[in-house]
């Protein structure tokens, strides 16, 4: 996969300069159509909840990140790691990739200075139509 983006990303200056200012693509060439599927409708989701049993993730938290775009997070980062990544969050139902990756820090950010189980149940409760939706995802 990385170097089919890395080759994708070298050939396509456009998208290149979306994947450096987001981490996504609206059209990746790594996802197959039926890949792009089960993006559309969170199924690629599901596996995660095995992540939640083992206490790897939560059901709410920021969304996990690989190393490098921890960098993204600037100060940020030290809040982003006090918590647990979770399935859903402030951010996918704030926007989800119809925001920009600064937003992402800033909802990653709010979500662990002001959390509170009434929020994680509106995050809930919020994540539901968010899906159903498909807005924002890709």
């Amino acid at each position: 996969g990385d170097d089919v983006l890395g080759e994708y990303l070298a050939n396509h200056q456009d998208e290149r300069n979306e994947w450096l200012r987001s981490r996504k693509l609206r059209n990746d060439p790594r996802v197959t159509r039926i890949g792009a599927v089960l993006r559309a409708y969170s199924i690629d989701e599901l596996p995660q909840i095995i992540n939640v049993l083992m206490g790897d993730m939560s059901l709410v938290g920021p969304r996990p990140v690989v190393r490098d775009e921890l960098a993204m997070y600037g100060a940020a980062a030290n809040l982003y790691l006090q918590t647990r990544p979770g399935i859903t969050g402030l951010w996918q139902v704030s926007g989800r990739s119809d925001a920009t990756y600064e937003q992402r820090v800033s909802y990653d950010t709010l979500y662990v200075q002001q959390w509170s189980m009434r929020q994680d149940v509106a995050i809930l409760a919020k994540t539901v139509p968010a899906v159903i939706s498909s807005k924002g995802s890709y």
